[in-house]
């Protein structure tokens, strides 16, 4: 935290005025490399100034650094929505308005308000029911559930015989990935309700649902062969390494995650065959589960540029830039389809509007250490029961412990909730 602080204070003393020596809106933000740029070229066409920090992946410690200094940026762009509830409890964050095109889909628009009050808008959003694959190593997408395990057995065992590359590949060494995947097939098997219930704390983790949708997950990733060299090294594998498993070394035949997969993908890939993804398959061909991730924009109590700038983040015709650039989902529903040049964006955008609601990363919804973090909270648990699974330890036992762990960890962190 005192890093953070000193880094603070250092770019605060940096930070040049505008205009005839008025202050700049100061916006913190965790994004860095190409959605860093492509985010200084959408505020380059706000009326006021505007200095955009990259902060790194803990906003919160950033955050809570600068605001024990006593300087705390105008706006912050956050990666999860129990962050903009805490800070709203705590009083660090005024109200915002939103701009009157602002329309963000349903399952999404109540999670950034604390007693019936605004304290954010979502500026990004984030697709994360996909799968990835070249068709020439998977000639047909799975459209069910049972399809995909079915799919699985056969190349893995194909892969074991020397024969082809593993069926899949995982970045286990990132927790979020774990999560991501167990949030699609509870998702799939719990329903809105009891998903809802999870991530405001009024449901059991050893609910029957939470038990099947692990044990669906034990089916799957115990097949032997399933992953390159193993759930051992799974676990070694991080996010960007698991995409390169498949577009570069072709080592692995699909992989799941993301929209984001394609800026790896953009840096990687090695021929020129196009990459194509299928929907995260559910029980049936008609069940494909929507689970989004997202950034919102809120403004730091007494600065009334930093509600004006969250306001003007949140109109429709805000980041042309991004979209013209590509890599960009909206959250905002009155964004014109047809003004996404990226075709994938496009097609999912379309999704985005089509669902009847769509569920929340249920990890980033999460209360103080359970939302997770490296070896922390559900990230942490979800690495422990893929290691079981891997390692052979019988299901209904790697199962018994996980929802254990998960229902000690919601009852740890969420106080009286």
């Amino acid at each position: 935290m005192l890093r953070a602080a000193a880094a603070a204070t250092a770019a605060l003393a940096g930070a040049g005025g505008c205009g005839q020596g008025r202050r700049s809106v100061q916006v913190a933000v965790v994004w860095a490399g190409g959605e860093l740029a492509r985010f200084r070229e959408v505020v380059a066409d706000h009326p006021a100034g505007v200095q955009v920090i990259g902060v790194g992946n803990d906003i919160d410690a950033f955050l809570t650094a600068r605001r024990a200094a006593g300087t705390s940026p105008d706006v912050a762009i956050l990666p999860r929505p129990g962050l903009v509830v805490e800070y709203a409890r705590r009083g660090w964050l005024s109200e915002v308005t939103p701009a009157v095109s602002y329309t963000a889909p349903a399952g999404m628009s109540d999670l950034l308000s604390v007693d019936s009050r605004r304290y954010g808008v979502w500026v990004k959003a984030a697709h994360k029911s996909l799968f990835w694959h070249f068709p020439s190593m998977l000639a047909e997408s799975p459209r069910s559930w049972d399809a995909l395990v079915d799919v699985t057995r056969r190349l893995g065992e194909r892969h074991r015989a020397g024969a082809g590359p593993a069926p899949l590949a995982i970045g286990a060494a990132d927790g979020w990935v774990l999560t991501d995947w167990f949030e699609n097939v509870l998702a799939d098997v719990a329903g809105v309700e009891l998903y809802g219930a999870l991530a405001r704390g009024e449901a059991d983790w050893r609910d029957r649902p939470v038990a099947y949708a692990l044990d669906r997950l034990a089916e799957l990733w115990s097949v032997a062969g399933a992953f390159p060299g193993g759930g051992r090294r799974a676990l070694l594998t991080q996010f960007e390494e698991s995409i390169i498993q498949v577009v570069h070394r072709r080592e692995a035949a699909m992989v799941f995650e993301a929209d984001f997969v394609d800026a790896v993908v953009a840096r990687f890939r090695r021929g020129t065959e196009p990459l194509v993804t299928f929907r995260f398959p559910g029980a049936r061909m008609a069940d494909r589960p929507l689970i989004v991730g997202g950034d919102a924009a809120v403004a730091f109590s007494g600065s009334a540029g930093g509600a004006d700038l969250v306001r003007w983040l949140s109109d429709a015709v805000a980041f042309p830039p991004w979209l013209d650039a590509g890599g960009y989902l909206s959250p905002n529903l009155a964004v014109p389809v047809d003004s996404y040049r990226d075709p994938l964006r496009r097609r999912l955008a379309g999704e985005l509007r089509a669902a009847d609601t769509v569920q929340f990363d249920l990890s980033d919804q999460l209360p103080g250490t359970f939302t997770g973090t490296d070896g922390v909270g559900i990230w942490r648990i979800m690495q422990d029961f893929f290691m079981d699974v891997t390692d052979e330890v019988p299901a209904r036992e790697a199962v018994r412990r996980a929802t254990g762990q998960l229902a000690e960890a919601a009852r740890a962190a969420g106080g009286d909730r």
